[in-house]
This record gives structure tokens, C-alpha cells and sequence, in this order.
């Protein structure tokens, strides 16, 4: 919408003889109001590609690590379910990505329905998926710190028992989106799928809860739960007599280096919003602020996006069982790999069985 069809929009507003004010919205100090043009077509331009991207990533790999669970794996181990439930979450949250990327290049075209199932969707794919990496990492940690203890405990109901928790967290996380998600049409920017429906304080509330939740359940928890794990692993490895133990740290090393880079930037930003919504104080520079926390959100989530969609690949191919499935996969599919393939799996199998199990050996 041009300047002079704005202009023209605001006289018609004015010029109404009609009360249609409600009293919702209502407030008794000045608003200042963020157009955020530049901000919107900076999305537009930069957001729609980052998650096709993400997209196509995530159906790859998942899709890559969900065959070979399907073609050379049982579900009767404690880490192929957490694993299987890890890769689900991942596909849901990747299957609302198109519809956001539509919406960022246009409008919400898909109706009220979609907005709130989609949106849904995707904060329950992208919660379940950061408490799957956790949960995940927990786990190698009782096998291989309390591996006597763990022996007893790590059975098949309890994979599933802690997988529905998780699976019903996520859900209960999400349910504000299903009710606070609406359709509504902005004169500037078309149809909009956003949280509106209620009061703008209440709706200020619900934005703190989202945020700080993000935050403290979704970053700080797990982070400090992966490092407090792979810690004690590599202590515990450093005490073995394991012929692998300098790969088997730099392995760890490299897992917690990515997450918390990939996490970190992300939610600072949130925390930083929500220090926002939570200020009182109107001064002239809300507006460059709040643009510079949105370009900030843009590029920072799409990171924390990327790494939970390549995250089961990441894992899986730490372990030396997953990469002889691969091998194999590869050698099937190009027959001149084969010889090299086979000698390499020969020799995987027989240094296994002269070193203690490794930390990886999935």
C-alpha cells in the first residue's frame, strides 16, 4: 500500500460517523506505532528461503535416518525409539515451514483452520525436538556413566514412558497457540495469521509466558542438562582405558560447541524481547529497537531452526553403527563402492571386538 493510499485509508477511518471503537483496546496514554516496513520486506525477501531451505534439509536427513532405522534397525532399543520420536518431531515441525514461507512472500491464504493446526504444529515439533536432543543425551549419559545401573532401568517402557511425557509437554506448551492464533485482516499488510482475539494486555501476558518459557524451559534446561552429561561422560571416558577416547572427546567437544552455538544467539534475542514487552518506558527509539531485536529474531532463529532439523543426522552418524548402515546403503546403491565398503566394515567389526564399547557405538 502506497503513502497516498494510506493517507486516504486514514481520512475514511476519521471521517467514520459510526462507534465501532472497542474498548479492548482502548488505552489512555500516547501508542507509538511501528509501521516496520523495511523489517517486513526484509522477511519477505530473506525468511521464505531460509525455510525452504530448512525444509528440504530436514525431509533429506531425517528422511535419510528414518530409512535406515526402517531398512537395518528394530524399535527394541531405548535409543532407536527416542531416536524415531526424535526424527517424528523433526518432520512435523519441517512440515509447517512452507505454509510460514507462503506467508512471509504474500498472506495467511490458507484460512482460520490451518492457522491455528499449523501453528500448533509447529511449536510442538520444534519444542518436542529440543527435549528429544536432551532426552537423547541423558540417556547416553546413564549408559555410559551408570551403565551398571542403567543395565536394569533402560528398558523398552521406559523409552516409551519418557517419550509420551515428552510428547505431552510439548502439546501443553503449545495449546496457547491454538487458542490465541487467529486470522484477521490488517489494511496494510493483507490477511494476518497472529495471536489477537483478546485484550492487549492480556495478550502482553501471553507474550511474556511465550518467551520466558522459550527461554527457561526451552534453552537454559537442556543446556545445562547437555553440559552437565557430556561432561561427566568425558570424565568417565578419560578414567577408561578406551582406544578411542581422543575421538570419542572431540566428538563431545563438537556436539556441545554446536548446540550452544546454534541455541544461544536465538534466545538471547527472546530474552531481550521479553525484557522489552516487560518495559514501561516510551521513548523515540522503541521503534529502531524493537526493528533491530525482529532482524536479530530473523537470523537467529533460522540458525536454531537449521540445527534442529539436521540434528538427528548429526547424532546418528557420531555412532559407528549408523555409519556402517550408510556404507551399506551406499554400497547397494552404487555397486562400484562395494569393495571398499566391505573392507571397511570387516574392519570396523574386528576392532570392536578387541576395545570396550565406545560411547558412540550405536
Amino acid at each position: 500500500m502506497s503513502d497516498n493510499d494510506e493517507f486516504l485509508y486514514f481520512l475514511k477511518l476519521f471521517n467514520e460517523t459510526d462507534d465501532t471503537t472497542d474498548l479492548n483496546y482502548v488505552v489512555s496514554k500516547t501508542v507509538q506505532l511501528c509501521t516496520k516496513t523495511n523489517v517486513n520486506q526484509f522477511g519477505a525477501r530473506v525468511i521464505p528461503v531460509f525455510y525452504y531451505i530448512n525444509f528440504l534439509l530436514s525431509y533429506l536427513g531425517n528422511g535419510l535416518v528414518l530409512f535406515i532405522i526402517y531398512k537395518y534397525e528394530k524399535l527394541n532399543t531405548v535409543t532407536n525409539i527416542f531416536l524415531l520420536n526424535l526424527v517424528l518431531s523433526n518432520i512435523l515441525f519441517a512440515s509447517s515451514l512452507p505454509f510460514w514461507a507462503t506467508y512471509h512472500l504474500s498472506e495467511w491464504i490458507f484460512g482460520m483452520a490451518l492457522c491455528k493446526i499449523v501453528s500448533s504444529a509447529y511449536f510442538i515439533g520444534f519444542y518436542s525436538s529440543i527435549l528429544f536432543l536432551t532426552l537423547m543425551t541423558f540417556d547416553r549419559y546413564l549408559a555410559v556413566v551408570h551403565a551398571v545401573t542403567a543395565a536394569k532401568s533402560r528398558k523398552k517402557v521406559y523409552a516409551i514412558i519418557a517419550s509420551v511425557t515428552v510428547w505431552c509437554i510439548s502439546i501443553v506448551a503449545s495449546v496457547k497457540e491454538l487458542v490465541l492464533q487467529n486470522v484477521w485482516k490488517s489494511p496494510f499488510n493483507g490477511l494476518m495469521c497472529e495471536e489477537s482475539g483478546f485484550a492487549e494486555s492480556t495478550m502482553q501476558r501471553w507474550r511474556l509466558v511465550s518467551y520466558y518459557q522459550q527461554f527457561l524451559l526451552f534453552f537454559l534446561l537442556p543446556l545445562f542438562m547437555v553440559m552437565y552429561c557430556y561432561i561427566s561422560i568425558t570424565i568417565r571416558i578419560l578414567s577408561t582405558r578406551m582406544r578411542e577416547k581422543c575421538r570419542a572427546i572431540k566428538l563431545i567437544f563438537v556436539i556441545i560447541f554446536t548446540f550452544f552455538a546454534c541455541w544461544t544467539p536465538y534466545n538471547i534475542v527472546i530474552l531481550l524481547q521479553a525484557l522489552q514487552v516487560s518495559s514501561t518506558s516510551g521513548d523515540n527509539d522503541s521503534c529502531s529497537d524493537s526493528e533491530s531485536l525482529d532482524y536479530a529474531l530473523y537470523v537467529t532463529r533460522n540458525i536454531a531452526y537449521l540445527y534442529c532439523c539436521i540434528s538427528p543426522v548429526f547424532y546418528t552418524f557420531v555412532g559407528k553403527k549408523f555409519q556402517r548402515h550408510f556404507k551399506r546403503l551406499m554400497a547397494k546403491k552404487i555397486p562400484c563402492l562395494k569393495g571398499h565398503i566391505g573392507l571397511s566394515s570387516q574392519s570396523t567389526r574386528t576392532t570392536s571386538q578387541r576395545t570396550s564399547p565406545s560411547a558412540y557405538e550405536y
